[in-house]
């Protein structure tokens, strides 16, 4: 019995039982990452003579691997929303990406700062990785497989949703920010901030957008418009053609110095917009969101391994006690404040701040970061809290979402002249 052996054996179980397990575990108090998560763990304490992972030593592929699969879960998101574009429109993500998002990481950095003891570049990177919410983890809390009715979309899968599309990319500018404190040593006189926000604030956020919206509509003509069949791909309704759209969106925005998370969410969103009630979305949609499950089991089973034979090690009951908070109280309250006097009712204003969950982004943050500094030799650390935040929110978010999404769904079909969620 051979190493390779074993993981073949593992990718093959691992693969069936991302089909099955989402339909074993629909309507319980279960999810599907949670399952995965949990068997990583297990297998990982079992005399088997398994690779051990390191993400210290094994940064670069756990980076790429994470990557590919944010991107996917974006690409899904965008194609699964199908309202409008704009501001009224978009008020409940909006309100969260300009209010919650930057509270969020200020007060999750000083968290840091005092608990930890950490440098304030490095506490600053854990406000900055830890923010951001995730489209790949909250399969209960987001807009299921694109419809043609625009009126589908309740308030609160709508904004969860469009907000970890976007916040997946416009959190880059805080993890920049991180190392760019890092590398003038902490000091924030030494830091450049002027490019800092010229470059990374400004120029990457608008070649993003931009890359998005011009490539989206080009392909949006191209799979819709175009006069030749073997152009108009709508016609032929082949998946694949959603991770064409991924990774060209997603490397042509990064060729271009821009960023490229946001401009796959723009892409997918664009290429909605092109034609929003074809089948071909539903076709596009289901590729990726089989190519997100197989990924994301993949990792969260390697996390969950890393977490009870190194991670936990590395763990301190203030880290610990720092995760819990972001969790329980800091993304609930600062939530709650960015949806004051909105439109929606207080159930649903609790609901939507409740149900920021950290995911794969996070890892993909921490390991490009530690690609570009070393913050004062913090890694493993860095690396034991962002698991152990995952891991919580997972359990957590997990554990709750099916009996209160079912809940609120119930409240809503029974009172249906409230108003808008």
């Amino acid at each position: 019995m051979t190493p390779a052996d074993i993981v073949y054996t593992a990718l093959g179980l691992g693969a069936l039982a991302a089909a099955v397990v989402p339909r074993l575990v629909r309507r319980r108090p279960l999810s599907t990452p949670m399952v995965f998560l949990a068997a990583g763990a297990v297998v990982a304490l079992l005399p088997l003579p398994l690779p051990q992972v390191d993400p210290v030593q094994d940064r670069v592929w756990v980076e790429h691997i994470a990557e590919v699969c944010v991107i996917v879960s974006l690409m899904g998101a965008g194609l699964a929303l199908n309202r409008p574009f704009g501001l009224r429109a978009w008020a409940g993500p909006w309100r969260l990406i300009g209010i919650t998002l930057p509270l969020t990481v200020a007060a999750t950095a000083a968290l840091a700062w005092a608990l930890l003891g950490w440098p304030i570049a490095a506490a600053l990177l854990v406000g900055a990785l830890l923010a951001p919410t995730d489209p790949v983890l909250a399969a209960e809390v987001r807009v299921g497989e694109p419809t043609a009715d625009k009126d589908d979309e309740d308030e609160v899968r709508f904004t969860l949703t469009a907000e970890a599309g976007l916040n997946d990319g416009l959190a880059f500018p805080f993890v920049l920010a991180a190392t760019t404190l890092a590398a003038a040593q902490g000091v924030w006189s030494h830091a450049d901030w002027g490019r800092w926000f010229a470059v990374d604030v400004v120029a990457k956020v608008a070649i993003g957008v931009a890359v998005g919206l011009v490539l989206g509509r080009l392909l949006g003509w191209m799979f819709f418009r175009a006069g030749a069949s073997a152009l108009r791909l709508s016609d032929h309704m082949e998946g694949f053609v959603a991770l064409a759209a991924t990774f060209l969106s997603y490397g042509i925005a990064e060729l271009a110095h821009g960023y490229g998370f946001l401009a796959v969410f723009v892409t997918a969103c664009a290429i909605r917009a092109a034609e929003r009630d074809h089948g071909y979305h539903r076709v596009l949609h289901e590729f990726t969101d089989q190519i997100e499950r197989l990924l994301t089991a993949a990792l969260l089973f390697l996390l969950g391994g890393y977490l009870v034979t190194s991670g936990f090690a590395e763990l301190t009951w203030q880290a610990v006690l720092l995760a819990l908070l972001l969790i329980v109280l800091v993304r609930p309250a600062l939530g709650w404040v960015a949806q004051w006097g909105f439109v929606t009712g207080p159930r649903e204003r609790i609901v939507t701040a409740a149900f920021g969950l950290r995911g794969i982004g996070s890892l993909f943050y921490l390991a490009y970061a530690l690609g570009h500094n070393g913050f004062n030799g913090l890694a493993s650390q860095l690396w034991a809290l962002t698991g152990v935040t995952v891991a919580l929110s997972v359990l957590l978010h997990g554990a709750s979402a099916t009996p209160i999404i079912r809940r609120l769904d119930r409240l809503r079909d029974a009172r249906p002249t409230d108003g808008p969620l």
